[in-house]
């Protein structure tokens, strides 16, 4: 299972903007030598999820204050995700398909029957891992505030 310490495990995935354009492959890779947090959330237009990704894009500038590259992730696919996005006005970062689940599974983030766990990675500028929340139950995220300072202590 990937730890803290470890090094992120690379992927490209088809996905679209956060406004529901721009449909490419997007590939960890690409955004080193900048924090990135990755957040796996289970469902399209469930509570919770819709909830999360609104509360993270209504904070994106405390994500701009340290630098960081959101990528929200789940097991739906592009053209979901373009409706997703349009329905409740866009958000503020990428939304990519991880349809077949194997970067969930590369993230250790299934849970015993296979749904995506709620769960947040912070990768530092080098591809290290150096923050990792994977929850339990998915009926609550992890605030704004508590992602950012995990950002802002590996850039320190």
């Amino acid at each position: 299972m990937i730890e803290v310490g470890d090094f992120a495990p690379n992927f490209a995935l088809d996905g679209v903007e956060g406004d529901g354009t721009g449909q490419r492959q997007f590939s960890l890779d690409t955004f080193r030598g900048a924090p990135v947090v990755l957040v796996f959330y289970p469902s399209d237009n469930s509570p919770v999820c819709t909830a999360q990704l609104r509360s993270y894009t209504d904070d994106m500038s405390a994500f701009a204050s340290v630098g960081a590259q959101v990528l929200a992730l789940s097991p739906q696919s592009v053209a979901d995700h373009v409706a997703f996005a349009k329905q409740n006005g866009g958000f503020g970062f990428p939304l990519l398909a991880d349809v077949d689940k194997q970067v969930a599974k590369e993230y250790a983030i299934l849970g015993p029957i296979g749904f995506y766990r709620r769960s947040v990675f912070v990768i530092d500028a080098n591809g290290i891992i150096r923050w990792a929340r994977r929850a339990a139950a998915g009926l609550t995220f992890r605030p704004v505030d508590e992602i950012v300072e995990a950002v802002r202590s590996i850039s320190e």
